[in-house]
């Protein structure tokens, strides 16, 4: 009976370094995407869309710009997901401001400044420039 129990405690074991090791590679990054810079012509069309979908949800009375991209992964699926990582910060441009392009309104400085830094699951198919907007999350940075 002892040998029986020490096997099953082994077994045991295993399965949890296993399950261990499925985990920790979840949590690694999302399954199935690769580190791959995005075409110039992906990168501004997907990076406006982003914008101006975070813009358009957001309550800040301020626009907000992309400052840098800090990482791509992309996953062909029926289009193309991008999993983006960017860093966006508030501009002095209001919402309210007739041209509302964030793209071309300068940073806020001092007081009103503010950055984020976001990770943004994004479904396109270029071909027929149609974006979604999957999955985002930003934290103060």
């Amino acid at each position: 009976m002892e040998v029986r129990d020490g096997r099953s405690l082994w077994l045991l074991l295993l399965a949890l370094a296993l399950v261990l090791a499925a985990t920790q590679n979840y949590f690694q990054g999302w399954p199935g995407f690769e580190e791959k810079p995005m075409s110039k012509e992906n990168m501004n069309s997907t990076l406006d869309f982003f914008i101006q979908s975070y813009n358009n949800a957001s309550n800040d009375t301020y626009l907000f710009r992309v400052q840098k991209l800090i990482r791509t992964q992309v996953q062909l699926t029926t289009g193309v997901e991008y999993l983006v990582t960017v860093r966006i910060g508030r501009t002095t441009c209001t919402r309210t401001d007739p041209a509302r392009s964030s793209a071309s309104c300068p940073l806020q400085d001092k007081k009103l400044k503010k950055s984020l830094v976001c990770e943004s699951l994004i479904y396109t198919v270029p071909w027929l420039n149609y974006f979604q907007l999957w999955n985002n999350s930003c934290l103060e940075g």
